[in-house]
């Protein structure tokens, strides 16, 4: 179980997915809090959050490490959360599906995470190419 320690560093990621329903890469975070704090801080900050149910994460198309937050109901025992994402395979936009998803049993394994990563052409991208 991870420890999180409300210092000014968690305040401030908590703080980007607090402000959006979004899912950030730990590069796009990094990138974000340069200057501010070191990659080694904000990877040990997104390991402490998703171990704590703050967090959840997946990897997208290009073995790439994303961050979202959790609904409610997930805890440092057990995500509860679990829904696909879609990457676009042309701009590369991430996110997260709002869609019922249930994991199906495998017999004789408790399964207790899963990843389900569509890859495809996002709204925006096919309204541009439409044209």
């Amino acid at each position: 179980m991870a420890v999180i320690r409300n210092t000014r560093s968690v305040r401030a990621v908590l703080e980007i997915f607090n402000s959006s329903k979004n899912p950030y890469s730990s590069v796009q975070l990094i990138d974000y809090f340069k200057g501010e704090m070191n990659k080694t801080t904000v990877y040990r900050i997104l390991d402490r959050l998703r171990d704590g149910g703050v967090l959840h994460s997946f990897t997208d198309k290009n073995g790439l490490q994303w961050y979202a937050k959790c609904q409610d109901g997930c805890s440092s025992h057990e995500h509860v959360d679990l829904h696909p994402h879609f990457q676009c395979k042309d701009c590369g936009k991430t996110e997260c599906i709002d869609v019922d998803f249930t994991l199906p049993s495998v017999g004789g394994h408790k399964v207790e995470s899963a990843e389900f990563l569509l890859v495809g052409v996002c709204v925006d991208c096919l309204e541009k190419s439409s044209f």
